[in-house]
């Protein structure tokens, strides 16, 4: 089995523009004369590689404590796109991971209740609500936001209402196209609207 950490570091991780950039601090070292090293870290929950919970766009809806973890552990499919995702690009997408869910050996779950997009791409939200549509479990993307950066709130509305978890900031540049197992939980923050997470992807299959 081959293990891909898909996450980024947290301290020189990329950040949304306006979110503040993570802080480690050293609150006690050895060298200083402690008698342990001990670090703090001053941090957004949407730093670096992260999870977005619906109550991140609507009030009242499930914080990311309450989201059932079975979403974001699971098979999911890699494909690799650049540019606007549109909704027939996206109808595309659901076709090939419905195709990639033979490669499952457990048939009660599906490559294509999680998707992974790899590239340069920007869900439309056209694209968005048939993601929605189509209820599946995850989604994610290399960017720190799945729709447009200046325009961010019609497409997380869209798949955030459906319960859809938004997966952001990881990196596919050495994960090929195709069907893996994932493992993105987030850290149990109560009552947050998101969560840092240490996402991996391992290999099926008999070559592995």
């Amino acid at each position: 089995m081959k293990i891909y950490d898909i996450s980024q570091e947290v301290f020189n991780c990329t950040v949304f523009p306006g979110d503040p950039q993570p802080e480690r601090i050293d609150m006690q070292k050895i060298s200083r004369g402690d008698v342990c090293n001990l670090t703090g870290l001053n941090m957004c929950a949407h730093n670096g590689t992260h999870v977005d919970a619906p109550f991140h766009f609507i009030d009242g809806a499930k914080t990311i404590d309450q989201v059932d973890l079975g979403r974001f552990i699971g098979y999911a499919y890699v494909y690799e796109h650049n540019g606007q995702i549109t909704a027939e690009d996206a109808k595309g997408i659901i076709y090939k991971a419905r195709i990639a869910d033979n490669r499952c050996p457990d048939k009660t779950d599906k490559a294509s209740y999680r998707i992974l997009v790899k590239g340069d791409a920007v869900v439309t939200e056209e694209a968005a609500k048939v993601f929605a549509g189509e209820h599946i479990k995850l989604l994610g993307n290399e960017s720190q936001t799945v729709g447009p950066e200046d325009a961010p709130k019609a497409v997380h509305m869209a798949m955030l209402s459906e319960e859809i978890v938004l997966l952001e900031g990881i990196r596919l540049k050495d994960v090929p196209e195709g069907v893996y197992m994932l493992n993105a939980a987030p850290l149990n923050l109560g009552g947050a609207d998101g969560a840092p997470c240490r996402a991996v992807l391992m290999s099926i299959g008999e070559d592995d």
